[in-house]
């Protein structure tokens, strides 16, 4: 069988990743990247470097990956949609939701595959502990914490944290509760000098009861990437910086003590630190979009679900402007 003929869009942070991973997926032939800056730090490889998406389109592609900077998301989709060729966007989506709906339509209407990069769901503790869920382990999904923090980095210019790395919190917490964001209420901070917030804090309601809560920022010396997923029968930890998976059970044990027994609250239990395999993220994300171009079952984050995640982060930017709750459904 043919490999499938991909290219690639922009050879910055995330674009050398891209190219080291699209360079040796099975099934898959990286024929071309495309970048204005050109390669600088040699991530093409022996492979052809050109300057415009349309020279790159012009070498017959299957399908692409886009690595540019968000401001340019939807010209590139929207170039690569009208030319037939199914793409993975890095995320966000679009810098905003109007932009995000029109290439949304653009790939739909013309029946191609289109997903967006958010890596992080394809994170080994988050895929385990979504498993584990659906399974039951934890009943009914209480709480929903994250946190993500860490020095800013300098590859961002053209969007704040809320949409360049809230969105990962947006998309995990609603995915691995199956569930969208009904309520949004933030608060943000400016505090690099940039046109941009550099510090959030959201608290959310999803549909059907769960609550969320989302500590972002540019501003801390030492990076976190942690989700507290907290259910009836217990709570999971997904560290998603080392994919460690910690399952943390209520107490079953009769409590002797008069002050703790009157709480009609839980005990601690078992604590169990699952062994797990760590596939690179990254990876396991391009392997689903191949699989979905090839029209296998795959788990991507679709363009209406991209779409969706620029919603609740406008809706996060509204409520920290205005002062007040945001209501998405």
């Amino acid at each position: 069988m043919a490999k499938l003929r991909a290219g690639l869009v922009g050879l910055g942070m995330m674009g050398r990743h891209h190219a080291r991973v699209l360079g040796s997926l099975d099934g898959v032939e990286l024929v071309a990247v495309a970048d204005p800056g050109g390669d600088v730090h040699g991530a093409a490889g022996e492979r052809e470097v050109l300057g415009t998406v349309e020279e790159l389109i012009a070498k017959g592609l299957d399908y692409c990956v886009v690595a540019a900077p968000t401001g340019l998301h939807e010209q590139i989709g929207l170039l690569l949609a009208e030319a037939g060729v199914h793409t993975m966007l890095e995320k966000p989506l679009a810098s905003d939701a109007a932009g995000a709906r029109r290439v949304a339509e653009a790939f739909g209407s013309r029946g191609l595959v289109g997903a967006v990069g958010h890596i992080e769901r394809y994170n080994p503790s988050l895929q385990r502990a979504r498993t584990m869920i659906a399974e039951g382990h934890l009943g009914a999904i209480l709480q929903i914490v994250t946190r993500r923090q860490g020095p800013f980095p300098g590859r961002i210019a053209d969007v704040g944290v809320v949409k360049d790395l809230a969105t990962h919190d947006i998309d995990l917490t609603s995915w691995v509760a199956q569930r969208p964001f009904e309520r949004v209420s933030a608060e943000a901070a400016y505090r690099s000098g940039r046109a941009h917030e550099d510090l959030v804090a959201i608290t959310g309601r999803l549909q059907g009861g769960t609550v969320t809560s989302h500590l972002v920022n540019w501003l801390s010396p030492m990076k976190e990437r942690v989700t507290i997923i907290t259910g009836e029968r217990g709570a999971f930890k997904c560290d998603t910086l080392s994919a460690d998976l910690t399952y943390y059970a209520n107490g079953t044990t009769t409590q002797t003590w008069d002050d703790v027994t009157n709480f009609r609250g839980v005990s601690e239990g078992d604590v169990v630190r699952y062994a797990i395999a760590k596939p690179e993220p990254l990876r396991t994300e391009h392997e689903a979009f191949r699989d979905a171009v090839l029209g296998k079952g795959a788990d991507i984050v679709t363009l209406e679900q991209g779409v969706r995640i620029v919603e609740v982060a406008e809706a996060v930017l509204e409520s920290a402007a205005s002062g007040s709750a945001v209501r998405l459904m």
